[in-house]
């Protein structure tokens, strides 16, 4: 079956030498299951880097809106600028009543993630939560609002939100609950450690309960056992109201990734047990999306299925809840990278992932894939 893809974001193009770390979310109205009922309006997110492909520097974060289910897109936005410094990981949510949150962080131009895991950076120029919203499905944007003191600890030293989209739950005793998993690290507790090692990998999520006013810090988990160091983390919400975490893992666990569970009632609160190795889960030490698709009882994950390098972007499925997977859709075997993945419409799944025929960073672009195919 013939696949439409599109081009939203090209490296070198409309003022940026790289795009780079895709989330994409649906203003469509919601079933009671979660699922879009119509396509509404797509929005696709990314790091608009000016100078390079590097990390640090002047970024901004940009947009486009595709208003036919990602079949084309509008002209470039942006959505978040830091003057000549980073603004990054966008973690957009929308909410019941349609209005979009825009989580995201802040740094120095000079702020790079190898300086500040040293403990080198002022908390001025480190790495700072703020918060956005749009009220007409992106087309414009509030300005944003920092929210550091409630969500990072003054011990933490790197952090990020998801890549990826963020949730509001839908089901159990905490729904309307927002949901961004995130991540950090801390200092060294090793001596000869500089506080670069992934040992030193935290994770954390954020959580609000009145659509995004006041945040909070719900699980965290940060162990320098040099074993599970929660690193990019995204979550989805199963049919019971139950959280499921997926997080790459830069430490020498069985693969490069683990996963965790939050129970309805804790909702992000905590954790059912710590994260386990998933090494069902074959991949490169990378970002993955996580998605469930409500109707049917599946949960899809993208992801580069290559083990040892970022290519071979695949979505895989599960119908245990993540304690095993099978592939279900294969791209192709073209390096890829970050991903996230969004519900179109009944019929339809969307995936927006970084790839190229040379580089997995030459292009964010944006498939669309029938539901029948990844169930």
């Amino acid at each position: 079956m013939a696949h439409q893809t599109s081009v939203p974001f090209r490296a070198g193009s409309e003022g940026y030498a790289s795009f780079r770390i895709p989330a994409v979310v649906s203003t469509g109205p919601a079933a009671s299951d979660g699922t879009a009922t119509d396509p509404g309006t797509l929005l696709a997110f990314a790091e608009g880097r000016v100078h390079s492909a590097a990390d640090h520097g002047d970024i901004d974060i940009v947009q486009k809106r595709s208003a036919d289910g990602g079949r084309t897109w509008g002209p470039l936005q942006t959505v978040a600028r830091n003057g000549t410094g980073t603004a990054g990981n966008p973690a957009p949510v929308v909410l019941d009543g349609g209005r979009v949150l825009l989580v995201h962080v802040r740094s120095a131009a000079t702020a790079t993630e190898d300086r500040i895991r040293r403990g080198l950076v002022s908390a001025a120029d480190g790495r700072r939560v703020w918060v956005q919203h749009s009220d007409d499905e992106g087309a414009a944007w509030s300005p944003p609002r920092e929210i550091t003191a409630q969500v990072k600890r003054a011990n933490w030293r790197w952090y990020a939100t998801t890549p990826g989209h963020a949730l509001q739950l839908r089901r159990g005793p905490r729904a309307g609950r927002l949901v961004v998993p995130a991540n950090h690290s801390v200092a060294p507790t090793v001596s000869g450690d500089n506080g670069t090692e992934g040992r030193y990998n935290g994770g954390h999520v954020l959580l609000s309960d009145d659509g995004g006013a006041n945040w909070r810090i719900g699980y965290t988990d940060s162990n320098p056992n040099g074993y599970i160091n929660a690193n990019e983390t995204t979550a989805a919400e199963l049919p019971d109201g139950t959280l499921y975490f997926t997080t790459r893992n830069d430490s020498p666990a069985p693969g490069n990734r683990a996963d965790a569970h939050s129970a309805p009632a804790d909702a992000g609160e905590r954790l059912i047990r710590p994260f386990r190795p998933q090494a069902g889960l074959v991949g490169p030490v990378v970002e993955g999306s996580a998605l469930h698709l409500g109707e049917p009882d599946v949960l899809l994950f993208s992801g580069p299925a290559d083990p040892d390098a970022r290519a071979l972007m695949t979505v895989r499925a599960s119908r245990d809840r993540g304690l095993t997977w099978h592939p279900a859709h294969t791209v192709d075997g073209l390096p890829a990278a970050y991903s996230d993945l969004v519900r179109i419409d009944a019929a339809t799944v969307g995936l927006l992932y970084e790839t190229g025929d040379f580089s997995a960073y030459s292009t964010i672009t944006f498939r669309r894939i029938p539901v029948e195919e990844l169930v």
